[in-house]
């Protein structure tokens, strides 16, 4: 039986493996952390009975992933719909709502209602086809070209200076600035407008849901098919030089897929130098400063409507959040940061003891910063949910200095893979039609730094262990692993 080795075990990670594992190879992970899951995991706060996820929180595309639909997600984890895919508090007590229903966000925009219809009503109506045209790689002739299209003129109305125009109230324009800039890249950008875009799209078609008891739920379902099929997750394995490593005979047909940065590629005293100058030049960062707080009691939010969103951009309007992500690709933070924060606690009350909450907080920064951002993040959420400061019974912050030793994959704190620009949409890390083969006989990219890039989607991983089986001559195809 033929052997696969999986470095990381993180969701990509998982996926190549639950994948190879259906398809009769025998499969081992190695994770470095004591614990797996990679940007997945769900860990102890604190405090007693407070747990935190350590990366994502919240999860728009899981559920609208090729794989993870013929895995069976939605069935095998326990999901949360909430009715509002996320809100945008401003001050005076305003805010702007993105509900699920577009009709109701529409209604809550006035006159830039049927603004924002024209903008995501086409692409939620089709999201099938954004997510065929968003989740494999460009060189590729999409599914549903006419949605591809509509989404490629979408992205130019909000990556440019169009997009100043694009709306006439204040909440309307904080409203999307404040999805684009999930991106954590310069706005506007043609990059930021394409993450953005679809988040915005998936949460009108589907919502922004998150997995009950944390996303540790994810890795756990992925973990459970592996070893029914035969496979194993080592932990406390750290992998640093692959010269060293023991992982088969790829003339036996081993294999080893990567779920890691493409750096670990350069250990390996093979690889072909315009390979390895490749990897060189790809580029990482901003990165993000974390902190994860347990408050006596829910986030004292001014507006009702933003207390029942487990997700909440703060950053003010969308010149305050254009300029706080500018400033981060300067290699500088803003007073008033763009704050991404999330409140799981709301529909979850796995995540706190009773009549507690916990909040999941970070900004972007410039990458290996060893900015605290307690502070600043308090101080901006106490903006716009006076008596905020009052509820923090603790706190744990992560600068981006300290995240690789906390996930060896988010190289000086970058925990998208790689800089998200157009150019290495195109480039990750090489411009190729399969990305995820490299020149190394039976090794394999299988991480966000390979289209479609970042997201807790599973589809890089997928599309490595897709690559390695078709070099295999075996079947390759989701329904031929799921039937």
């Amino acid at each position: 039986m033929a052997r696969a080795t999986i470095i990381g075990s993180g969701p990509n990670g998982l996926v190549s493996a639950v994948s190879l594992a259906r398809a009769g190879y025998r499969v081992r992970v190695l994770e470095a952390a004591d614990t797996i899951g990679g940007g997945v995991r769900t860990v102890p706060g604190t405090l007693p009975g407070f747990r935190h996820d350590v990366c994502s929180a919240v999860h728009p595309a899981a559920l609208s992933s090729s794989f993870f639909r013929a895995f069976g997600l939605a069935e095998r984890v326990e999901w949360i719909h909430p009715e509002i895919s996320y809100a945008h508090p401003l001050d005076d007590g305003r805010a702007a709502i993105a509900w699920r229903d577009i009709e109701r966000t529409a209604q809550g925009l006035g006159v830039d209602g049927d603004a924002w219809l024209a903008r995501l009503r086409p692409l939620s109506r089709h999201i099938e086809g954004v997510v065929d045209f968003t989740g494999h790689q460009l060189l590729r002739v999409p599914r549903d070209p006419l949605t591809a299209l509509r989404y490629a003129f979408r992205m130019l109305d909000q990556g440019t200076p169009l997009s100043s125009r694009a709306f006439r109230t204040e909440e309307a324009a904080a409203l999307m600035t404040g999805v684009l800039a999930h991106a954590n890249a310069p706005i506007p950008s043609l990059a930021g407008a394409a993450a953005g875009l679809l988040l915005a799209a998936l949460g009108h078609a589907q919502g922004w849901m998150y997995p009950r008891g944390g996303a540790q739920s994810i890795a756990d379902a992925l973990v459970a098919d592996l070893e029914a099929h035969g496979g194993t997750v080592e932990t406390g394995a750290e992998v640093t030089d692959l010269s060293t490593l023991d992982w088969g005979d790829p003339r036996a047909g081993d294999v080893l897929l990567l779920n890691t940065s493409p750096r670990l590629l350069r250990t390996h005293p093979d690889l072909p130098a315009r390979y390895a100058r490749a990897v060189s030049r790809f580029r990482y960062g901003p990165a993000a400063a974390k902190v994860d707080f347990e408050l006596d009691g829910p986030v004292p939010w001014a507006d009702a409507d933003v207390a029942q969103s487990p997700t909440v951009h703060v950053g003010g309007t969308r010149a305050e959040i254009q300029e706080s992500e500018n400033a981060v690709a300067e290699g500088r933070v803003s007073d008033r940061p763009y704050v991404l924060t999330v409140q799981p606690s709301v529909f979850d009350p796995t995540r706190a003891p009773e009549g507690k909450a916990v909040l999941w907080t970070y900004i972007h920064v410039p990458l290996d910063s060893d900015l605290d951002a307690t502070e600043l993040i308090t101080r901006q959420v106490e903006r716009f949910a006076p008596g905020f400061r009052d509820r923090i019974l603790s706190h744990d912050a992560v600068p981006a200095s300290a995240r690789e030793a906390v996930n060896p994959a988010e190289i000086q704190g970058d925990v998208l893979g790689g800089a998200f620009t157009v150019r290495q949409a195109l480039q990750r890390p090489t411009v190729s039609p399969t990305p995820w083969r490299t020149p190394l006989r039976g090794v394999y990219l299988a991480s966000a730094a390979v289209p479609p890039g970042p997201g807790v989607n599973g589809m890089a991983g997928w599309l490595g262990a897709r690559t390695a089986l078709a070099d295999a001559g075996l079947p390759h195809e989701l329904d031929d692993l799921f039937p």
